[in-house]
């Protein structure tokens, strides 16, 4: 392979802004604009709101991915809970036949695997706190045991808790999800629990340890005077909260680059290690009782505090502002351009929406997962925002992913679905931007999105519904011209007009002769059909100016609103014309017929449409009486 072309990896995880990812990513990402790499995450935000249904709808993201446009995957597998969802990831690389590193993951033999020894340095801190503070009673958060993380890590509580002679107590065991709000659910379950407080908490990541912290704190106890806790991956906020976070030091960016620049060395021919464990060691600190590692890090922490609560503030002003846009945007183009007109503040280079071909139609949501795929062949890039100018793509297939194809160039990009509850609408694509990956805000920018263009979705299905019903309301079913009401809406205020300037008007009743002939002897569907001919005929000579509706059962109404004084000769002629025309056409063995009563006068201000009408059909029974006074004088 040709080194200086722009290798295309991608990068299959879960969650975006936990610190752990963020600092993985900073890895990926140095090397990726260094050497001319362009990576694609591809993540969601599954277990975040506590519903099943909704994490479908979240991980659908993961089936939008065409492994075979990729030179090569990185798959932090090891940031999934799921298990069946990380075989499937596992099976479909396979299938595409590139190479790939798996974080933490050394059972399959056909990727590369980069991990840590998380089994032995998680089992070192515990033998810490057993051995060195005395700790008997251990309450430990987990993370998800499907998670080879997890695992490992619960599996070295486990260990060090039987080899130092200490039971483990089921109750006293929360399996979390890695997510920092798992932490508060762990203190809630063990308050709920009712057992003595324990002599620590050992959580398998920072996040949850530091809420598992703070949520102690907030019931009246100390780290470490009444209990320890511990964490894992000594991540920055852990490291600089008060008191400092006993943790697992993790070479995290280190583990991201290392990761990227296997996966080019393997796509360039060059040999690599099928395993590299990088090493990771307990880092002894405040929160277990240990002394303090020191304050180097204080001033870039102050620093980098206070711009997360800069960019968190600005965040949520300018989100607050597009939520109250969006909340008034009726239509899918008022919906774009509120996004256009603000998502550059986010600090990014290119922002691009995609959306399913069928993203407006209904749908039963309980029906969704049957569709392996989730999102439709073909979709639409309504907006492109590219350095501020905005353009659009209408077609393009779903597998493509990029609306306009891979940039050859070293770039980031983001997926993230858009969806919601389990309906896929789409996704979107943030482009050199660090914003999902530091702000807590971007699953909330995800939910307004999606939430926004579901009613934006529901709108445009109830103005279709409301056009249906107000059709239905005005046009007859059976022969698809007005019914009585829709002439009425339609005729009444021409009628008016005549009025006020006292023009002469056409008003013609039209009765089918013979219906109930065609009924009793050859069925209703041949009624109905004589009708359906009948109205076509009347509307075909109708022409623009007029109006014409089906008035009631074989009735029929027909409303010229600038008549001369030979109009009722000619449309009776037009009609008896047609009808003769259509019955030779149609061959049935019966005549489609029709008695035709007309009316021309000049509108009067007294004068009502019905009166007229009245007039109109008292005429059409005049001529239907003389239609078979004939037809009995024929016969005598």
């Amino acid at each position: 392979m040709d080194t200086n072309k722009t290798k295309k990896i991608v990068v299959v995880v879960s969650g975006l802004d936990e610190e752990y990812q963020h600092n993985v990513f900073k890895g990926l990402n140095t090397y990726a604009y260094a050497n001319n790499v362009n990576v694609s995450y591809v993540a969601c935000f599954d277990g975040m709101v506590g519903s099943a249904t909704f994490d479908i709808g979240e991980s659908s993201i993961y089936n939008l991915i065409d492994y075979t446009r990729f030179d090569g995957a990185i798959l932090m597998t090891n940031t999934f809970g799921d298990t069946a969802m990380r075989n499937s990831i596992f099976r479909k690389v396979i299938a595409a036949g590139i190479p790939a590193v798996v974080f933490e993951n050394h059972e399959n033999s056909d990727f590369y695997d980069i991990s840590i020894d998380n089994f032995g340095v998680m089992k070192r801190l515990v033998n810490h706190i057993i051995r060195d503070h005395g700790a008997r009673v251990i309450n430990f958060v987990s993370g998800p045991l499907g998670n080879p993380d997890g695992k490992a890590r619960y599996d070295a509580f486990v260990s060090a808790m039987e080899e130092n002679g200490l039971d483990v107590d089921p109750r006293r065991v929360f399996y979390g999800d890695f997510k920092s709000y798992d932490g508060k659910l762990a203190i809630d379950d063990y308050a709920e629990s009712g057992l003595p407080l324990p002599d620590a908490f050992v959580c398998a990541n920072d996040s949850m340890a530091l809420t598992v912290t703070s949520s102690l704190e907030k019931m009246g106890y100390k780290i470490p005077d009444d209990i320890i806790v511990t964490g894992f991956d000594n991540t920055f906020s852990a490291r600089n909260s008060s008191p400092a976070i006993t943790s697992v030091k993790c070479p995290l960016y280190e583990v991201g680059r290392t990761a990227l620049e296997i996966i080019c060395n393997v796509i360039d021919g060059i040999d690599q290690p099928r395993s590299t464990i990088l090493d990771a060691e307990p880092a002894l600190t405040e929160s277990c009782g240990c002394k303090s590692s020191g304050t180097d890090e204080l001033i870039e922490y102050k620093k980098l505090t206070y711009r997360k609560t800069e960019d968190t503030n600005n965040n949520i002003h300018m989100i607050n502002r597009l939520t109250a846009a969006l909340a008034e945007a009726e239509t899918a183009e008022e919906y774009f351009k509120v996004i256009a007109s603000l998502i550059g503040e986010l600090d990014c280079e290119k922002f691009t929406l995609c959306l399913s071909e069928n993203w407006q139609d209904e749908f039963n949501s309980s029906e969704a997962p049957l569709d392996p795929d989730y999102y439709s062949e073909f979709m639409s890039a309504p907006l492109i925002w590219d350095k501020g100018r905005c353009r659009s793509v209408e077609y393009f297939p779903s597998s493509e992913m990029f609306p306009e194809g891979f940039e050859e160039r070293g770039c980031v990009n983001y997926f993230l679905p858009l969806h919601y509850s389990d309906r896929c609408l789409g996704y979107y694509i943030f482009t050199n931007s660090e914003f999902p990956t530091y702000s807590l805000l971007c699953h909330t920018l995800t939910m307004i999105l999606s939430n926004s263009l579901e009613n934006i979705r529901k709108l445009f299905r109830l103005n279709k519904a409301n056009d249906e019903l107000n059709r239905l309301y005005v046009i007859d079913p059976l022969c698809n011209i007005y019914n009585r009401n829709g002439f009425y809406n339609r005729a009444d205020d021409i009628f008016k007009e005549c009025a006020a300037d006292n023009r002469q008007i056409m008003i013609s009743f039209i009765d089918m002769d013979g219906l109930k002939f065609i009924n009793d002897n050859y069925g209703h569907n041949e009624g109905d059909f004589a009708i359906q001919r009948l109205a076509s005929t009347i509307s075909t000579c109708c022409g623009k100016s007029g109006i014409c509706a089906r008035f009631g059962g074989d009735e029929f109404v027909y409303f010229n609103p600038n008549a001369s004084k030979n109009d009722a000769a000619i449309f009776a002629k037009k009609i008896n014309k047609s009808l003769d025309e259509l019955n030779k056409l149609v061959q049935k063995p019966y005549t489609i017929s029709a008695s035709i009563g007309s009316v021309i006068t000049v509108v009067e201000k007294d004068d009502t449409l019905f009166s007229i009408i009245k007039m109109a059909d008292d005429k059409m029974y005049e001529v239907k009486k003389a239609k078979k006074s004939a037809r009995k004088s024929e016969k005598v």
